[in-house]
């Protein structure tokens, strides 16, 4: 779990979070919207893929906590 807390590229996408809810709020609701909440989806899943595929590169070697 620590692997997906500090991973810069999940942090990322985390924190990106933020400005799409802040444009839920407060922006027009279009497909615009739509197409932003697809994208970040899209990212989240690309930076855990990202991570789990690190920790199967990295070999039976390392502990997993």
């Amino acid at each position: 779990m620590r692997k997906f807390l500090f991973n810069g590229a999940v942090l990322g996408a985390a924190f990106s979070a933020v400005g799409v809810i802040n444009a839920t709020r407060t922006g027009p609701r279009d497909w615009r919207l739509a197409l932003m909440w697809v994208s970040w989806g899209i990212n989240v899943a690309i930076a855990v893929g990202t991570v789990i595929e690190e920790s199967r590169e990295q070999g039976p070697l390392e502990l997993d906590d």
